[in-house]
């Protein structure tokens, strides 16, 4: 979390929750494809990791921490994201068949 600490933007105002704290809900959240106002009730409102998902998202947050980590690695040619979910329709097997013919 310490290497995360500077992608954090500043705060302003009032205080409010901390980032980090707000960034393992957000990942809880997520990893358990929960949504919001599903996540256990000891992570506090849901309001919270969804307004921050959602200013962190469009500041492009997690895209220059992503960057950022890549970069502080030694040997930076290599870079992996797993993504072992990914959901498909069944009507998605069809989309490459031509009616009455053979696939593209």
């Amino acid at each position: 979390m310490d290497r995360l600490r500077p992608y954090f933007p500043k705060s302003r105002g009032r205080a409010h929750v901390d980032d980090r704290h707000v960034l393992s809900r957000i990942i809880f959240i997520n990893h358990n494809r929960l949504r919001w106002r599903d996540a256990p009730s000891e992570y506090g409102p849901p309001k919270t990791p969804y307004n921050r998902s959602k200013r962190w998202s469009d500041m492009g947050m997690f895209a220059r921490i992503m960057m950022g980590l890549a970069e502080q690695v030694p040997d930076n040619k290599t870079i992996a994201i797993n993504s072992t979910y990914l959901k498909a329709y069944r009507t998605a097997s069809s989309l490459g068949l031509k009616k009455g013919g053979v696939g593209v």
